[in-house]
């Protein structure tokens, strides 16, 4: 299982910042995710936007892993080409997702490696992680964990949403005399990395769903177990 973060901007952790310049966070959270379900790990670090040096990543991570994890560079933008670089080393097999966080995601092979082209954006990485590679992952590995169960709570206060796509807002389940109840982290931007952190379940909002009053009940997934 081979993984990179791609992108010009990113900085390592601890280095100062120059203008226009984010830190590298995702490897870090990727390494994490990764280690808790037990997967051999390649850390190809950071490719930075050049076509030349993104084909030879891809190439030397499909011909050493039967996994490649890509993030950022899956979307429109002049300097996003991961998906050009997997329809022509390969196939893509779907891209973009009508979901928030993580729609310009991507999926493909290339050799005999499957490839996961997830976005740029922290939270975003999370979330596309835990409801798509975590299960193929476990399914490549001959296990049979199934999938994470959707628990229902109460709404502890009105959340916000547009038929379309699927949302999968940070929330925090707790316990409220006889109930279970549930309430966002605040901040559900996909850069904010304290919407996970501070966060112990996933509220998912079904695709055709509007927004959610205080009181109704919505869709849980509990990080606790995770793996």
């Amino acid at each position: 299982m081979a993984f990179f973060a791609t992108g010009d901007e990113l900085a390592s952790i601890g280095a100062p910042l120059k203008e226009g310049e984010v830190y590298d966070s995702n490897r870090y959270t990727l390494h994490g995710m990764l280690a808790r379900l037990g997967v051999e790990i390649v850390d190809l670090g950071v490719v930075r936007d050049d076509p030349a040096a993104l084909e030879k990543a891809f190439r030397n991570a499909a011909e050493n892993a039967d996994v490649v994890i890509t993030t950022g560079g899956v979307s429109v933008g002049e300097a996003d080409f991961v998906k050009q670089l997997m329809a022509r080393l390969g196939e893509v097999l779907f891209w973009k997702i009508a979901m928030r966080p993580g729609r310009p995601m991507a999926f493909g092979r290339i050799g005999n490696a499957f490839l996961f082209g997830l976005p740029g954006n922290p939270v975003a990485v999370m979330v596309t992680f835990y409801q798509f590679v975590r299960d193929a992952l476990i399914h490549l590995s001959g296990r049979n964990d199934g999938a994470l169960p959707l628990l229902k709570a109460v709404a502890a206060e009105n959340l916000r949403k547009v038929p379309g796509r699927t949302e999968y807002q940070r929330g925090i389940v707790f316990r409220d005399q006889d109930q279970w109840k549930v309430r966002t982290t605040g901040q559900q931007g996909s850069g904010v990395l304290r919407s996970m952190s501070e966060a112990n379940c996933f509220i998912v909002i079904e695709h055709e769903r509007a927004a959610v009053k205080a009181g109704e009940l919505v869709s849980v997934q509990i990080f606790e177990g995770l793996a």
